[in-house]
């Protein structure tokens, strides 16, 4: 239930960005979600874990890993500022996809013919939900940069996981953001009306809540068990595009999302096996 709700507050968070327009920055939008968001999250973190647990040996490992994260995360909210909610998601299903093709160079990790074929099978799916020959917009290729973001943030956290605990990881990630975007805001700050204000709030608000419910569901239950409910994300887009933008998916995007979900659901449950958990 934790996991599926923090899907939804994150989710929601992405439909609020969306919501304030296209006219700022998504590096505005880091901003707010990341001021408001570590004001929910770090005396959280700091209560559960205590001050001495936020030392880190390992300072530029974690602000690579939140650049990266960063990046995707401007990435996708620029990406769903020009295309609907549920064609970004279905490209940003793909994440476990790179994950595991990037597992090989940089956590030297071996895939074998059916795990290969997952990835070709998968990509396939990508290429269709990028609709080329369709009517392809720019803005999906910002989801596909994102993902890529999000794979290369996702391998440098199984990196940092051999030393770092996850409070560290996420209160870096934060703070990381919040400096980021502070240093870029002064040339792309947009006075927002007082409804995109209120927009923006929402999303700092939802992102944290969202952030402390993941931190819950992979504290209570092995990641196995809740990996797989991270695709509940492309259900929230499609209703969120249908009652707020009256926008339904297309052919391509539904194939082109079906593909990539059962591929990612068949790559986590040879990994579930490869390591014995299943």
């Amino acid at each position: 239930l934790c996991m599926a709700g923090s899907v939804g507050a994150l989710a929601a968070m992405q439909m609020f960005v969306k919501l304030a327009g296209p006219e700022y920055s998504p590096f505005q939008a880091v901003f707010f979600r990341s001021a408001i968001a570590a004001m929910m999250v770090v005396p959280l973190m700091f209560y559960a874990a205590g001050p001495t647990s936020f030392r880190t040996t390992r300072p530029l490992g974690h602000f690579v890993r939140a650049l990266f994260g960063v990046a995707g995360n401007a990435s996708f909210y620029y990406a769903y500022s020009q295309i609907p909610m549920s064609d970004g998601m279905s490209i940003a299903m793909s994440v476990p996809i790179f994950t595991t093709l990037l597992a090989i160079p940089f956590l030297g990790e071996k895939v074998g013919l059916r795990r290969w074929t997952a990835i070709a099978i998968g990509f396939t799916g990508v290429v269709i939900a990028l609709d080329p020959t369709g009517d392809f917009q720019v803005g999906a290729l910002y989801a596909l940069f994102g993902t890529l973001c999000w794979a290369v943030s996702l391998i440098l956290i199984k990196q940092l996981s051999a030393t770092e605990t996850p409070y560290l990881i996420v209160f870096y990630y934060m703070i990381t953001g919040f400096a980021v975007s502070l240093l870029i805001l002064p040339f792309i700050w947009i006075t927002p009306t007082t409804e995109h204000l209120i927009f923006y709030i929402c999303a700092g608000l939802v992102g944290g809540l969202g952030q402390i419910l993941m931190t819950y569901a992979m504290k209570f239950a092995p990641a196995a068990v809740v990996t797989p409910f991270e695709y509940t994300a492309i259900c929230w887009a499609v209703l969120f595009d249908l009652l707020i933008w009256n926008v339904l998916p297309d052919l391509s995007t539904v194939l082109g999302a079906g593909i990539v979900i059962c591929t990612g659901l068949y790559i986590w449950h040879r990994e579930t096996r490869r390591h014995g958990m299943t």
